[in-house]
């Protein structure tokens, strides 16, 4: 066993208690208030500041224009092909039939499976394009 590591070691463990004494006494004086704020109005204070407009603006997404249905049309997709890869990985247990009819319904209930995710989810994948493509973004 080297001896050097073992002063390492010491040198690094006493600069953790150091710092972490420091800490600790920093948060009491903070929640003691001598000046600042303590955690709870500092997390208050945050909150209606995002509350208030602070944060971004935000974009109002039209739902019913044709680019917005293609960029759900893409998520949906995405979905499905993440979807039939993580199927690929696991093995086949037999219930659905291995011929071309079985292949087709489990495409199918994937298709499906992909437009629930993409409808209840909330990926937000589908917003960001129609953003992007509508050039409101950033």
């Amino acid at each position: 066993m080297d001896v050097s590591s073992f002063g390492a070691a010491y040198i690094d463990e006493y600069r953790l208690n150091a710092s972490t004494a420091g800490l600790a006494q920093r948060v009491k004086q903070m929640d003691a208030g001598k000046g600042n704020l303590n955690f709870a109005a500092m997390l208050k204070k945050t909150a209606s500041q995002n509350d208030s407009g602070g944060g971004a603006p935000k974009t109002a997404i039209d739902k019913t224009d044709k680019l917005y249905e293609q960029c759900l049309e893409l998520e949906t997709f995405l979905v499905k092909n993440l979807i039939s890869s993580m199927r690929g990985t696991i093995q086949k247990s037999g219930l659905i039939d291995e011929g071309f009819a079985g292949k087709m319904y489990e495409d199918m209930l994937y298709d499906e499976y992909a437009k629930d995710f993409t409808r209840n989810a909330g990926f937000g994948l589908a917003e960001q394009a129609y953003l992007e493509l509508n050039g409101r973004r950033g």
